[in-house]
C-alpha cells in the first residue's frame, strides 16, 4: 500500500512541564503532565468485561474511551472562560452502546473498512470477495459486528508526546468476508498541548483491503445542547467524489467550485444544509468525502491540515490533521430522536458533526483512487490528531 509503509516523523509538539505526583497507570519517573486512569464499565451480553479509560492533561482537557469498540465516550474540553463540558456524542451505559452504536457508531474505531463498498464486494488479485450488506446494497463500516464491537485489548503507554494507549485487536481471517489474518493496533494519546493523536497500524498475512478511521460525532457548544448550524467548517479540499444515489463514488474527482461543498474558508455549517443540490439531496446534508489538498513537497508522514471547526458561542475550536488523503464530514443525517444521549436528551438531525479522516469510500473497486490494498510485506500506518483550543469573542 504505497501510502501508508512509511513511518510517521515525531510530532512538532511543545514538550510538556514535569509531572508533580505520579502518572497513573505509568511510570513514576515519567516527566508528563498527562495522566490515564481506568475504571471498570460493566459487562457485555457475551460476558466480555469492558473496562473505560481517561486521559487528562494539564490544561482541563478529559478525553475518555472504552475497551468497547475503542470508543470515545466523552470529551470535557473548556470554553474561552474555562468552563468545560462534554462536546462528543454517546451513550451513558454500555447496554445502550450494544443496542444502538453497530448503526450509529458513536466515538467507534471503524474497520476493516470504514466507508462504504460497493455491493458488498470487491476483486483482489483476482479473487472476488463477498461482504455482509448492512446499507442496501451496501457494505457500510465493514458491516454487522465489525471494530466497533469488539472488546479491545488496552494497554498503557507513554511517550515523550503525552500520555496514552495502545488498542490491539486480531481480526481473524474472513472475518466479514474480508481475506486475511488482521492486527490491528491503535494508540490514543492525549498531550499537554491539547493535541490527541491516533496513530492506526496494521498487518496481515494474507492480501487485503484496509480503512481505518474514528467515528466521533462532536457539538462544540457541548453534546445535548442542540443543533450544529451554527458552527462553522473548513475544508482544505478542492475536489470531492461525487457519489449515486446510494452514496457510492462514481469515479470522478470533482470541484467543489461554486457547491455547497466548497468549505475552503470558514462556513457555517447551516448554511448549506437545505441545498437542493442534487450531492445533498441524496445525502441528506453533509456526508460526503473531500480530496485533501496536500502540500507539495511535504513529508508525507507528517499529519498536514485538513480541517477546522469553530463555534462562535462558546469560543471552542477543532483543528483536524492527518495524513489520510480523504475526510467525511457526516452531519448525522439519520439521527432520528430515537436514541437517548449520556445528558439525557435526544439526538435528532444535525445535533453533531463526525470528521472521518480516511481513504476514500469504495476504493477497492475503484483502481483511480489511493490504494487500499495491503499486502504481508507491508505496514499500514495512518496518523490523525485533534487539536483543541478557544478564541475569544468577534474573531
Amino acid at each position: 500500500m504505497s501510502s501508508s509503509v512509511a513511518p510517521v516523523s515525531r510530532s512538532r509538539l511543545l514538550r510538556p512541564p514535569r509531572l508533580v505526583g505520579a502518572l497513573l497507570l505509568a511510570a513514576s519517573c515519567s516527566t508528563l503532565a498527562a495522566t490515564l486512569s481506568q475504571q471498570p464499565y460493566g459487562t457485555t451480553a457475551d460476558g466480555e468485561a469492558v473496562t473505560r479509560y481517561t486521559l487528562r492533561n494539564a490544561r482541563g482537557l478529559t478525553i475518555s474511551f472504552l475497551s468497547y469498540g475503542g470508543i470515545i465516550c466523552e470529551i470535557f474540553a473548556p470554553d474561552r472562560d474555562g468552563h468545560t463540558a462534554n462536546i462528543a456524542l454517546g451513550f451513558s451505559n454500555l447496554a445502550d452502546y450494544e443496542k444502538y452504536n453497530g448503526d450509529i457508531h458513536f466515538g467507534a474505531l471503524i474497520g476493516r473498512y470504514a466507508n462504504r463498498i460497493a455491493g458488498g464486494r470487491f476483486t483482489l488479485d483476482g479473487n472476488r470477495y463477498s461482504l455482509p450488506v448492512n446499507d442496501p446494497p451496501n457494505t457500510l463500516h465493514s458491516g454487522p459486528r465489525s471494530f466497533d464491537t469488539k472488546v479491545w485489548t488496552v494497554k498503557p503507554v507513554q511517550t515523550e508526546r503525552g500520555a496514552g494507549a495502545e488498542l490491539t485487536y486480531v481480526s481473524p481471517d474472513g472475518e466479514n468476508g474480508f481475506p486475511g489474518r488482521l492486527t490491528t493496533h491503535v494508540t490514543y494519546t492525549l498531550t499537554d498541548d491539547n493535541v490527541f493523536r491516533i496513530d492506526y497500524r496494521a498487518t496481515t498475512d494474507k492480501p487485503t483491503v484496509v480503512n481505518l478511521t474514528n467515528h466521533t460525532y462532536f457539538n462544540l457548544a457541548g453534546e445535548g445542547s442542540g443543533t450544529i448550524e451554527r458552527q462553522t467548517i473548513q475544508i482544505a479540499a478542492a475536489r470531492y467524489t461525487p457519489t449515486d444515489a446510494t452514496s457510492i463514488p462514481t469515479g470522478e474527482l470533482a470541484s467543489v467550485m461554486g457547491t455547497p461543498l466548497d468549505l475552503r474558508r470558514q462556513t457555517v455549517i447551516g448554511e448549506h444544509l437545505r441545498s437542493p443540490f442534487q450531492q445533498m439531496l441524496y445525502a441528506r446534508g453533509f456526508d460526503h468525502n473531500w480530496v485533501l489538498d496536500k502540500q507539495a513537497g511535504a513529508d508525507r508522514s507528517a499529519p498536514q491540515f485538513a480541517a477546522r471547526a469553530i463555534d462562535p458561542a462558546s469560543g471552542r475550536v477543532l483543528e483536524l490533521y492527518t495524513t489520510q488523503p480523504g475526510l467525511q464530514l457526516y452531519t448525522g443525517n439519520s439521527l432520528l430522536g430515537n436514541v437517548v444521549g449520556s445528558s439525557g436528551k435526544t439526538y435528532r438531525q444535525s445535533d453533531g458533526f463526525a470528521l472521518e479522516a480516511e481513504h476514500f469510500p469504495d476504493s477497492p473497486n475503484q483502481p483511480s483512487f489511493p490504494s487500499t490494498v495491503l499486502r504481508p510485506d507491508q505496514t499500514f500506518h495512518e496518523v490523525t490528531e485533534w487539536h483543541f483550543s478557544t478564541r475569544q469573542a468577534g474573531r
